[in-house]
């Protein structure tokens, strides 16, 4: 039985680390398992913030990529402050009554002159180039993944030329996510982000969002059929690791400004100054990009002594700090905004056998799966004395060599489960 070819549209590809490149980078490890042959098209010259040479191993041998130049004006950006340029690119911007003028400044002509995102000029020269490949090739059914949501303007414009089947992934929302009231959108700019986002939803064949509250968002704006396929787990082979021997609380991922819990930092202070035995065996760990408005709370919790800022690390060590982690912490940004986001590390924790201790907005996703799998505990960011109470009780276990996750439930969140669900769509 012949495979049926699918071109995925998709900027984030190895070496290109960071949470963006992993959905993809399994669906398409997946796909031929359920009679589909991917081709994956990529720029040829992108400017990741992050890279990870050890995820280029994932990728088949026999996979066809289709590249083609990008022009990228963080590269350009970069001239007038390479700082601002790379923490902004990589979603990190400092709280508004701390930007420098140049921040602002960089901020503004991002939002209003590059919409819907910095990767807009790749659109025209993509479509052209898809347009004669697709056509000569006897491709049927296009697929863009988005962020960045231009990549759904190169979908929608092949599917107004040719008239393929598109379908549209949103791993994150587009008007409603929450660094988009950072950028100082003028009316006119935010307009036309819904102006095109609405476009985008209707145009596409179908859409495919990884929350169940980007759904109910989206359902308001088509009637397009939309499919929920969260992002998940595979199974990693890093070999044997040890437990931290020591109270190891870690965070694998970027911090925030916004992602900045004061209430966590507060109640680890207090049992620090109350605990001798806690004092004496916690270690919290930051495995990544961590902005200067957390390190300002650390300190100021007088936690900086206990705090081990490792930085960021290939995707196969950042699971080995999930493994021996004697706590693993999920944090997200409490604002309405943020219920629809489910990091894609949620389900490699899930799998760690490590306890989770997640702090969100109340109503979220992220709060409904770690309570369906029974893989930790979710608070909100006014819950000082239940989420003191949890972590005395982690590290009692700890002192025990008892602690650990119950996790049930899990299989339909692995990677090869979610490609079958993906594999129906097309």
């Amino acid at each position: 039985m012949a495979k049926r070819k699918v071109l995925i549209i998709t900027y984030y590809w190895p070496p290109s680390g960071g949470p963006g490149v992993q959905r993809w980078l399994k669906f398409v490890k997946y796909l031929p398992e359920y009679q589909v042959e991917p081709i994956v098209y990529i720029p040829e010259n992108p400017n990741y913030p992050l890279v990870d040479e050890s995820l280029i191993d994932e990728v088949s041998e026999d996979l066809t990529i289709l590249k083609h130049p990008i022009k990228e004006p963080y590269k350009l950006a970069g001239l007038f402050s390479k700082k601002a340029s790379k923490t902004i690119s990589k979603g990190i911007i400092s709280e508004k009554n701390k930007q420098s003028f140049i921040e602002r400044v960089m901020l503004y002509i991002r939002g209003n002159f590059f919409i819907p995102d910095a990767r807009k000029n790749w659109v025209k020269p993509s479509v052209a180039y898809l347009s004669n490949y697709i056509s000569e090739n006897n491709i049927s059914t296009v697929i863009t993944t988005g962020p960045p949501h231009s990549l759904h303007l190169i979908g929608l414009q092949l599917k107004e030329k040719l008239g393929v089947k598109w379908l549209a992934d949103f791993r994150d929302p587009w008007t409603t996510i929450g660094y988009h009231k950072q950028l100082k959108l003028t009316k006119s700019a935010q307009q036309k982000h819904k102006t095109l986002e609405k476009k985008v939803l209707n145009a596409a064949d179908q859409i495919i969002v990884t929350s169940s509250v980007t759904k109910k968002e989206f359902k308001s704006h088509t009637t397009k059929p939309i499919e929920v396929i969260t992002n998940g787990y595979d199974y990693e082979s890093v070999g044997k690791v040890e437990l931290d021997t020591v109270f190891s609380m870690a965070h694998i991922g970027s911090l925030l400004s916004k992602r900045n819990p004061k209430v966590l930092w507060q109640v680890l202070s207090d049992l620090i100054k109350t605990n001798d035995g806690f004092a004496k065996d916690f270690q919290l760990n930051f495995v990544g990009a961590v902005s200067e408005d957390v390190l300002r709370s650390i300190e100021k919790n007088n936690l900086s002594d206990y705090t081990n800022n490792v930085g960021y690390v290939s995707h196969n060590e950042s699971i080995k700090f999930q493994k021996k982690s004697q706590v693993l912490l999920l944090i997200e940004i409490d604002s309405e905004d943020t219920k629809s986001i489910i990091p894609g590390k949620l389900f490699e924790y899930m799998v760690s056998n490590r306890p989770i201790l997640a702090l969100g907005p109340n109503g979220s996703d992220v709060e409904k799966i770690i309570k369906e799998t029974n893989t930790g505990n979710y608070f909100y960011y006014d819950d000082y004395e239940s989420l003191k109470t949890t972590i005395l009780t982690h590290y009692k276990a700890y002192k025990n060599n008892a602690l650990q996750s119950h996790a049930i439930s899990l299989q339909k969140y692995s990677r090869k489960s979610l490609t079958a669900s993906l594999s129906k769509l097309l």
